[in-house]
């Protein structure tokens, strides 16, 4: 096993949706392993804050705008990577917005913005980086999914076929890439502690931990520890992969 903060030394990530909750701690995690790290959202000041974190430690961060459902803001945050570092070895798709109701009264708006970012904007980044992947024969592509777009969750139609969708690009993109060794993997978090979570009334959290074998929440840093670990050569082998950090609560 190799040591922690040796382990991603030299590579180049770009971090989406950075700016809290998991895309924050993967950023900081691929971070502390050794990489310099992009990390991108619509929320500037946060990034910056996120990157600043790093730079205290000693890390290398690049806090960048991006909107991912802007395949424009998408070609520019690729570009400032390619500028700053000239080279892009791993991937994080971890952006995704809700915009829960049952289906008989959801919007079309809500169920397109939610595609256009969970899905589309993972669409975007990946043809982004691809032909650099493609060039240095390596990379490292991992997105961020769901355990409820593999179990299912009334109200949330279309964040679960976003991310369903999500598991099934991934497999598309793995055997598309393998030869050119890039891999693409998926890891599905299931109930984590985060902003959104904290505030959930008290019984749906009981209701939750009920349906989770380990009895607790996940925490953000273990799902960061999973991306980490498939961003690195220890999981060469791996590809077209869902890893689940759920605690149990979905183990087909």
């Amino acid at each position: 096993m190799s040591d922690s903060r040796q382990l991603l030394e030299g590579k180049v990530a770009l971090v989406t949706g950075a700016s809290q909750g998991i895309g924050r701690a993967c950023a900081l995690a691929l971070a502390e392993a050794g990489a310099k790290v992009a990390l991108g959202a619509r929320n500037l000041e946060k990034v910056q804050e996120a990157a600043a974190e790093a730079e205290r430690n000693g890390w290398l961060a690049l806090p960048l705008r991006l909107d991912v459902a802007d395949a424009e803001s998408v070609k520019a945050t690729v570009d400032a990577v390619m500028q700053a570092w000239q080279k892009i070895d791993i991937l994080v798709n971890n952006a995704g917005i809700t915009r829960d109701n049952l289906l008989m009264r959801m919007k079309p708006e809500d169920w397109e913005e939610v595609l256009q970012t969970n899905l589309k904007g993972a669409y975007h980044c990946i043809r982004a980086v691809l032909p650099f992947m493609v060039r240095a024969r390596y990379g490292k592509i991992i997105n961020i999914v769901s355990v409820v777009a593999q179990a299912g969750n009334p109200g949330q139609a279309n964040y679960i076929a976003s991310k369903a969708g999500l598991i099934g690009l991934t497999k598309a993109v793995a055997a598309e890439v393998a030869s050119r060794n890039i891999t693409v993997n998926a890891v599905s978090p299931g109930f984590i502690e985060t902003a959104m979570t904290e505030k959930l009334p008290q019984a749906v959290k009981e209701k939750i931990l009920s349906m989770v074998p380990l009895g607790r929440m996940g925490k953000d840093r273990e799902v960061a520890y999973a991306v980490r670990f498939l961003a690195s050569d220890e999981a060469a082998y791996i590809t077209g992969h869902c890893l689940n950090v759920n605690g149990g609560m979905y183990m087909a």
